[in-house]
């Protein structure tokens, strides 16, 4: 055999070779997924812990905030109303850290997704098969815009929001203003930014709403913020998937920010002393699209 025809056979061998390494790259790179995307709906009804309809206790006022972005610490589909935390399909947990002594969420590493837009897949092989009624989402972060007044003016100011069970900050972006914090904070802690300052504080400890509509049955724990919503009808995974399956998040942020209306005006007065007593999600609602 000559050089040249061994050459051709070489090149023809190679060229085959990444032809199929190509062609399987792409056959992975296109199995169906499992994904997920928020929707921030402040229509959608406004629930309590129990996950029962409530209004705003007197005494307080609330606001719907247009919300920015959103961040989630874990994901869970629950088989049944009876199904423990833990016990179902965990589908992500985000990064945790001591760095701060206890274990937070490590804030720096979190996805931000905002309205309409992913904020997790997965390959459907790795999803176990089985019947699915609910879905769990442990919320963390949210950033959003509320009205609020000051020195007789309506204002709009930008809010981070951190309702996670404890989050690891060493910084974060509010809208144009960055904090360096360098520790750990429990849910609850918030910042405001306005046009001429900055202003942070902490709602009180185990305030933040968090829905559960089977708290009787499947309880989670103070502190966190793992919201619970049931599908309209039951997820099917099978693990014959063709295509994607994506799931709405869709959360309820039906007077979401709320506040001790101390002179009954129904506008958040921060320089009146008013406080902020709650920034959770006011119910959940995955929907199969």
């Amino acid at each position: 055999m000559s050089k040249n025809l061994l050459l051709s056979g070489c090149l023809v061998a190679l060229s085959i070779f990444s032809a199929c390494s190509k062609n399987e790259d792409s056959a992975e790179g296109k199995g169906p997924k499992l994904i997920f995307k928020y929707k921030f709906d402040p229509n959608q009804e406004r629930l309590g812990n129990l996950g029962q309809p409530v209004s705003v206790p007197a005494g307080n006022a609330a606001q719907s905030p247009t919300f920015r972005a959103m961040s989630s610490h874990y994901l869970e589909l629950a088989p049944t109303a009876l199904t423990a935390l833990g016990k179902g399909a965990v589908l992500y947990r985000h990064e945790e850290t001591t760095k701060g002594g206890e274990t937070a969420i490590d804030f720096a590493s979190a996805k931000q997704a905002g309205d309409g837009e992913v904020f997790y897949e997965v390959p459907l092989k790795d999803v176990p098969a089985g019947r699915y009624e609910y879905l769990r989402v442990s919320l963390a972060y949210q950033n959003y815009d509320i009205r609020f007044s000051a020195l007789g003016q309506e204002w709009t100011g930008s809010l981070a929001s951190f309702i996670g069970f404890n989050s690891y900050i060493t910084s974060y972006k509010i809208k144009d203003s960055t904090l360096s914090v360098n520790a750990n904070r429990k849910q609850g802690y918030w910042a405001l930014e306005t046009k001429y300052s900055v202003v942070s504080g902490q709602a009180p400890a185990g305030a933040t709403t968090v829905p559960n509509p089977i708290a009787a049955t499947s309880p989670i724990p103070p502190g966190s913020c793992v919201v619970t919503g049931p599908f309209n009808a039951a997820l099917q995974i099978t693990g014959q998937e063709k295509q994607d399956i994506v799931i709405t998040v869709s959360l309820s942020v039906n007077k979401s920010f709320e506040w001790q209306d101390t002179n009954g005006n129904g506008k958040y007065d921060p320089l009146e002393g008013e406080k902020v007593v709650d920034m959770g999600v006011r119910g959940l609602k995955p929907m199969v699209n």
